[in-house]
């Protein structure tokens, strides 16, 4: 959109009312979301989830590997309550290291806590985890244990670096918007750290948290440099194309190894070409790949926690 010099204070007050606007807009069909039948909320889900099954999945995997691209996997769903059901996804899990192992893929998993059991018991996530940690052996594999909201964070930290005393190949998940992040990735640093560096997704209180985007944009890029300027690893994952410019130009200007990060993003989201030069650059891109059943009950939670998402999906549909 262009305005005239002379417009300026005209083209900031229409600029100003388009985004309140919108936001109205998003927040009144977030309301909307749970009275919306089933089969008008998968066209939202459609782009951005690779299938129900595991072989759609690992169909993605094959295809964005032949592509050039690394994958992580991750089942849909989130606070299981029951430990036969908190067992069942830790098979799932597993069979998928299995398989790619078998078909020598490109791949891991990244794991949410909550389901494999943290709800149930300390002692029945730990078993989980025990579990996915022999099959990650057995063919070198790598784990990721995502981070979930805050009164889960001490406790996901706590048994990251329980796992690693006995399987170095793990890594964890840092959000930038989090004000004890920095301390976070200092009590952590060792040559064996590995951290994905996110935003945030959740809502959490203004103590805690950082709520301006610019902050919590520019923590991003403090965090990402603390690893690289520690002993660790980091996998920096945004959609925003800004931060990924500005953090891309102080890696070259630190001429840091391009073994000790990668760049990730979410499966099926508009990057304007940007992967493609980050992986012709020689970077690792690594694409964060959800499927399963659990489709409808994960888009309704994040198109509710984020109602943003809702005017983003519906522009890009559009354009299809």
């Amino acid at each position: 959109m262009f305005f005239p010099s002379g417009n300026l204070f005209e083209a900031e007050e229409a600029l100003f009312l388009n985004s309140t606007l919108m936001s109205i807009l998003n927040s009144v069909l977030a309301r909307m979301l749970p009275i919306v039948p089933k089969a008008l909320i998968r066209p939202f889900s459609n782009p951005y989830v690779a299938g129900e099954t595991e072989d759609e999945a690992m169909q993605t995997v094959k295809e964005l590997n032949e592509n050039g691209y690394s994958v992580t996997l991750d089942i849909l769903g989130e606070h299981t309550k029951s430990e036969i059901e908190a067992k069942a996804i830790t098979e799932a899990y597993a069979h998928i290291y299995d398989r790619v192992a078998a078909e020598n893929l490109d791949c891991n998993i990244s794991i949410k806590l909550t389901h494999i059991g943290l709800d149930v018991g300390e002692d029945t996530v730990l078993k989980n985890l025990n579990t996915l940690i022999e099959h990650a052996k057995a063919s070198g594999n790598f784990l990721r244990i995502d981070m979930e909201n805050s009164p889960y964070t001490d406790q996901t930290l706590a048994i990251y670096n329980r796992l690693i005393q006995d399987y170095p190949n793990v890594g964890v998940v840092l959000q930038a918007y989090l004000k004890r992040t920095p301390d976070d990735i200092t009590a952590l640093d060792s040559a064996g750290f590995n951290a994905r560096i996110c935003k945030g997704i959740y809502r959490e209180s203004p103590d805690i948290a950082y709520q301006d985007r610019i902050e919590i944009r520019d923590h991003f890029a403090v965090a990402v440099q603390r690893i690289l300027t520690g002993e660790g690893y980091v996998a920096i994952a945004t959609h925003d194309l800004t931060l990924i410019n500005s953090v891309e130009e102080w890696i070259l200007e630190q001429q840091i190894e391009k073994s000790r990060y990668e760049f990730q993003v979410l499966y099926g989201v508009p990057m304007s070409g940007k992967l493609r030069a980050l992986k012709e650059a020689g970077h690792k891109v690594r694409i964060y790949v959800p499927f399963g059943a659990d489709w409808y009950v994960y888009s309704i939670r994040r198109l509710k926690e984020n109602p943003k998402i809702i005017s983003y999906v519906m522009g890009n549909w559009l354009k299809r």
